[in-house]
């Protein structure tokens, strides 16, 4: 009897230390509670709509760039105009022939004859009326071409054969004065010239003034030349500002 009582003490201890670890469900034979993990709501994302695409007709024009504005060149001979690509001229040398007669044709003999240049080495020559017109501007061979020059190598120095404009009046300056005619056609080629390829006053120069030698000649007038050119420039200047 007393080993029965054992017994049932046991089974009642057991049966107290059971609920205390599982819980109730223990003892009526219920499965554990499944643990799920906390629901979240999150919104639906709505995409955000592209831009729209430019398409290059659509695309906006480029900004415009600055005209280029041409200098406004003075009245001149059409023959002076050129359509082959202009050379980047930096000078106007001027000299005389120191004979009293000649034209483009016997310079451009001389040259070939006797110097073996294989044509003539100005790019104009103006003449007295001795072999060619008073004040008659003629364009040498060269400057079609837009060739560099031979009238001014100074040493080895080509820079003004290879971007200065050669221009021979006819006559011996050393001795006289070139006639009226001829300065004025002077003065009428070199304002175009300076204007069309932008040389400055400081680039008109004399032979000899860079070369030992006095050609154009010691009578050579150069403050007429350049009174003549500033007088012209003014006076196209106010006639563009009446347009």
């Amino acid at each position: 009897m007393r080993r029965y009582g054992l017994v049932l003490v046991l089974l009642a201890t057991t049966a107290v230390l059971g609920v205390g670890c599982q819980g109730p469900c223990v003892l009526t034979g219920s499965p554990p509670p499944v643990r799920r993990d906390t629901f979240v709501y999150k919104p639906m994302e709505i995409p955000r709509p592209l831009p729209p695409r430019i398409e290059p007709r659509d695309a906006p024009p480029p900004p415009s760039l600055p005209l280029k504005v041409e200098p406004v060149l003075p009245p001149h001979d059409p023959a002076w105009e050129v359509s082959a690509p202009a050379r980047p001229w930096r000078w106007i040398v001027i000299h005389h022939s120191a004979s009293d007669t000649g034209s483009a044709a016997a310079f451009d003999a001389f040259h070939r004859n006797q110097k073996h240049w294989d044509e003539l080495g100005y790019h104009f020559v103006i003449g007295n009326g001795g072999g060619s017109g008073d004040g008659l501007v003629e364009v040498g061979s060269r400057w079609p071409k837009q060739k560099y020059g031979a009238h001014c190598r100074v040493g080895n120095n080509e820079e003004y054969n290879d971007y200065g404009i050669g221009i021979c009046l006819v006559g011996n300056f050393d001795r006289h004065r070139p006639t009226a005619a001829q300065m004025a056609s002077l003065a009428h080629l070199v304002e175009y010239l300076a204007a069309k390829y932008k040389i400055d006053d400081r680039h008109i120069i004399g032979h000899g003034t860079v070369d030992d030698t006095r050609c154009p000649g010691r009578c050579f007038p150069f403050d007429d030349l350049f009174a003549r050119i500033h007088s012209g420039r003014a006076s196209h200047d106010a006639v563009a500002g009446l347009r």
